[in-house]
């Protein structure tokens, strides 16, 4: 017999967010962050010097190196993208812009698989709410819509999402793959082939953009959990069984394909070294507040726990915080946990008291209106350098940083301000509620501080996070090089140097005929000892404004009697 739902929901309740303010909400989260900046260290830059390297033709597609090293992860996906796209634009694309398109679409990708995959969940039986004694509950479709609005919003609003989902790098492409997957067993009930397909394609992509222990946890979990649902609808045509043993075939097609390729690595952490209080920290503010709603919901569910709009994103949760606490890269693995942990904040809407739904509203606005200022004020005194310490402080932090301004950005960061004032205003007045309502500011908040980030702080950003200036430095010392030789570089700066500088990269003692050495300045003494300096001149110590660890030495090759 089924145990009463928590949720008690009125048809009046679900009405589903506009589109087209939806559409333009997403749009503004998605777009910033991809368009008009530099690749940024480490990772992002690292990842696009593998891409670029494939697409020139430098590499082996099936064994992708940079300077002869290899990836950090053993992902092939993201840096087959990448490269594609790369080549299919090089006419009318520059390289690092192209590259960010097939990213762009797994972010959009990340979205719409998680909104379906949620409404799936919410259709299912044990998921509706109390039906009233004289009608007048929410409609199964429209309750299915709200609640899946909700999840979208409670994913948006996640703040570990903005950075990390907007770089080009294999944690992106595991976060889409991810959400294909959740999606399609969500729907897998359902009996189409659509869920199939984005099960097959999901799990597969995700080992090969480096987690195929995760997909193959995620395909034996998904199954598990078809068998054990007290509510599956058994068909003669389809019945629960047999959706579980295709997941385990997919499981074992993951597995025979990761080992073909070699994708499989032991990355767990050594016994002792993991900082449990670090990792707590983690788990609060990168899932906030999808993370608190989500432990909110496994209780007031707590007698579904065993049903598939629970247990389903309960489990891809678990997989990534394990993967998180036993891994060194916790941080991106973590990152595959938000679309599940979305889906269960999504459920807990239904049962939130009012006086939460107004401490989550109060402390929103307090938080990002005031973050929000903090970026204007901030913009404003580098405009006009009034109020003069904010500008002082950012010369401090990035010296030699000269500010610019530009109507786009500008335009676009005050269209974001004021849609934002105009949702406080929505929000705080009288209207019908609505199941979405309490995420409504979390969810435009961050989005709002994410697009002001883009637009106003993003001149200074790159400035900082590029490695940009540091390979014009070297180049202007050197006036018009082909080619440069190199020591302790790591492979951001590696792949800045060939892209940004247009050079031929080639490791210490590699090619005798290039008269340039750069050594990171940490390999100084190491490279004393490995390389004869007698045959170098000092030139010039290239400093990187941001980052004194990022410093470079450049040498000049000195033939005796020259």
């Amino acid at each position: 017999m089924n145990q009463p739902t928590p949720a008690i929901v009125a048809q009046s309740a679900v009405r589903r967010l506009p589109r087209l303010a939806l559409f333009l909400f997403c749009a503004a989260y998605v777009l910033p962050g991809f368009v008009g900046r530099e690749p940024w260290k480490n990772a992002d830059i690292t990842a696009f010097g593998y891409m670029h390297e494939l697409a020139t033709g430098a590499a082996n597609w099936l064994a992708p190196t940079l300077l002869g090293q290899p990836p950090e992860f053993d992902a092939l996906l993201p840096y087959w993208l990448g490269a594609w796209a790369i080549r299919l634009t090089q006419a009318w694309l520059p390289a690092d812009v192209a590259a960010r398109l097939p990213f762009i679409a797994l972010l959009v990708l990340t979205l719409l698989a998680t909104w379906y995959g949620i409404y799936q969940l919410a259709r299912t039986t044990r998921a509706q709410p109390v039906p009233f004694a004289f009608g007048g509950e929410a409609l199964p479709t429209d309750y299915a819509r709200a609640i899946a609005d909700g999840g979208m919003l409670a994913l948006i609003a996640c703040l570990g999402l903005a950075q990390l989902s907007h770089e080009t790098t294999p944690a992106l492409a595991q976060l889409g793959c991810s959400a294909l997957a959740f999606y399609g067993m969500a729907a897998l009930p359902d009996r189409r082939p659509a869920p199939l397909l984005a099960i097959a394609a999901g799990l597969v992509g995700l080992a090969l953009s480096g987690a195929p222990t995760t997909a193959v946890l995620l395909a034996i979990g998904g199954g598990a959990i078809t068998l054990l649902d007290p509510a599956r609808d058994e068909s003669p045509h389809s019945p629960a069984w047999l959706s579980a043993v295709v997941l385990l075939v997919v499981a074992g097609v993951v597995v025979l394909l990761a080992g073909q390729l070699g994708l499989w690595r032991w990355r767990l952490w050594p016994q002792g070294q993991r900082d449990w209080q670090a990792a707590g920290k983690l788990l609060l503010w990168f899932t906030w507040p999808a993370g608190p709603l989500a432990m909110w919901t496994v209780w007031r569910w707590r007698r579904q726990l065993s049903s598939r709009h629970v247990a389903l994103p309960l489990w891809f949760a678990a997989v990534a915080i394990a993967s998180t606490l036993l891994t060194p890269s916790s941080d991106r693995s973590l990152l595959l946990g938000l679309p599940a942990l979305a889906a269960l904040a999504a459920f807990a809407l239904p049962t939130l008291k009012r006086s939460v739904s107004a401490l989550i509203d109060w402390f929103t606005l307090l938080f990002f209106t005031g973050c929000a200022v903090v970026i204007w004020v901030v913009w404003i005194s580098l405009q006009t350098g009034v109020p003069a310490q904010p500008a002082a402080n950012v010369a401090r932090l990035a010296p030699g940083f000269v500010p610019s301004f530009s109507a786009i950005a500008f335009a676009a960061a005050l269209a974001g301000t004021l849609a934002w004032a105009w949702l406080v205003k929505w929000r705080a007045g009288r209207h019908r509620s609505v199941l979405w309502k309490s995420l409504v500011l979390p969810a435009g908040g961050s989005a709002l501080c994410w697009l002001l980030m883009m637009t106003l702080w993003l001149p200074v950003l790159d400035y900082a996070r590029s490695y940009a200036p540091v390979v014009r430095g070297v180049t202007q010392a050197m006036g018009r090089p082909t080619c440069i030789q190199e020591f302790g570089l790591n492979r951001g700066q590696v792949a800045a140097f060939r892209f940004h500088g247009q050079l031929e990269v080639h490791a210490a003692g590699a090619d005798e005929d290039c008269p340039w050495l750069v050594i990171a300045s940490d390999y100084q003494p190491v490279a004393t000892m490995a390389l004869d300096m007698k045959r170098w001149t000092p030139v010039v110590t290239v400093r990187r404004p941001t980052d004194a660890k990022d410093n470079v030495l450049l040498y000049r090759f000195h033939r005796p009697g020259s």
